[in-house]
């Protein structure tokens, strides 16, 4: 197993590049873009156990902008919506629970695949900003944390953390 997993994690780390990759890869993976950065921030903390924490933290704060980024394309998305049709959009079970958790509802945003969509709903919704960007911190940072430390409990090495 430890034959293709070192490859494999010397080449989604991306040594080369290090903390930057690792705060891009995770912005963009909280965007609507398919893309997961786990493997990336586990691949560079398995190189280098050193970086656990600032390979957390980077990528909770690229993560966290990222889902930020996202809650604004979602109220632009409303905005413009409502200026093409003077309509509200429809009052869906999903959305009236959003309303009614509003920002603690982006303690959620980890989540795969519902979670980024959550992040612009919240925008579309118009919940408060900077509520909604706590929260996902929160998440976020709850994610890294237990996806790395857990990746690393599966393919033990030398760490400290």
């Amino acid at each position: 197993m430890d034959q293709w997993l070192e490859p494999l994690l010397t080449m989604l780390a991306l040594p080369k590049f290090g903390l930057s990759t690792v705060f891009i890869v995770a912005f963009v993976s909280a965007t609507l873009l398919p893309l997961g950065s786990e493997p990336v921030v586990l691949g560079l903390v398995k190189l280098n156990p050193e970086l656990f924490w600032p390979a957390v933290l980077v990528a909770s704060a690229g993560n966290t902008l990222g889902g930020a980024f996202t809650w604004w394309n979602g109220y632009g998305a409303e905005r413009a919506y409502e200026h093409l049709k003077h309509a509200k959009p429809p009052n869906a079970r999903a959305l009236r629970w959003l309303k009614r958790l509003g920002a603690k509802a982006c303690l959620l945003s980890w989540l795969p695949i519902v979670g980024d969509p959550l992040c612009a709903v919240a925008g579309w919704l118009k919940l408060p900003f900077w509520p909604c960007v706590f929260y996902m911190a929160i998440g976020k940072f709850m994610r890294y944390f237990t996806m790395t430390a857990a990746g690393l409990w599966l393919w033990p090495g030398q760490y400290t953390f």
